[in-house]
């Protein structure tokens, strides 16, 4: 038996939440499950439909970028995963997609104002968009330079990656993350709504958008998750 059996089986049920919601068809999306003991991830394989995957299916790679076990070929965007697990410690999961909302903003390159209390809720702060990738870079390494298009866009800004689960690469979607696979799909139907909304705020409002004043959307991040944080039950 297989020593990464169960975090094969996480990142397989972690892919099919993807369809489940709607958030990519065919195979325009992947999630990554990360064992920081082991310091491995396990990823799904490109190119594979959906309905195709099992948890035998999925490939475990190191934070060295080498495969470890699996059969086929990890996810094209296993480079921007493992940037992100190497930048951003205590994230467990990856989620990314091509969401029709969360894309357009990110084709639009906006990065999406904390409008309300619904994202607040999940994101106590803007929604960072990066900049274009620069020619060099995506002769460098495209998927790579997009993981650090990503961390420099929270360090320009002062945002804290606990804080703000997701971002969106700009002409091309979103990525989100979480303490496990499962969380960063949530957060990734959690921003597909939230852009959504905010589309639709922006269209009946489109001269004067006011964002959320920083009292409350404050108040609504600590309720849910700050060190007093109180909604739900315990």
């Amino acid at each position: 038996m297989s020593e990464y059996k169960a975090l094969k089986e996480e990142a397989f049920e972690a892919n099919r939440e993807i369809p489940r919601h709607n958030l990519a068809i065919y195979t325009w999306g992947n999630v990554s499950a990360f064992d920081g003991g082991k310091g491995v991830f396990a990823i799904k394989p490109s190119g594979v439909a959906y309905e195709a995957l099992t948890p035998e299916s999925m490939v475990v790679v190191g934070l060295d970028g080498a495969v470890v076990e699996g059969a086929l070929k990890p996810s094209s965007d296993m480079e921007t995963h493992r940037v992100l697990y190497a930048a951003f410690p205590g994230i467990g999961g990856i989620t990314h997609t091509h969401a029709a909302f969360s894309t357009a903003w990110a084709q639009a390159r906006r990065s999406v104002p904390v409008l309300g209390t619904t994202h607040a809720d999940y994101a106590a702060g803007e929604i960072p968009c990066t900049a274009f990738m620069d020619e060099a870079a995506v002769k460098r390494d495209y998927e790579r330079e997009t993981g650090n298009l990503i961390v420099a866009a929270f360090a320009e800004r002062g945002l804290d990656y606990h804080d703000v689960p997701m971002v969106l690469v700009a002409g091309h979607g979103p990525f989100t993350w979480g303490k496990s696979a499962a969380e960063s799909v949530y957060h990734a139907v959690t921003l597909e709504e939230i852009c959504k909304i905010a589309l639709y705020t922006a269209a009946l409002n489109p001269l004067s958008l006011e964002a959320l004043p920083a009292h409350i959307m404050r108040k609504h991040w600590e309720r849910k998750h700050g060190k007093g944080a109180y909604y739900g039950q315990r």
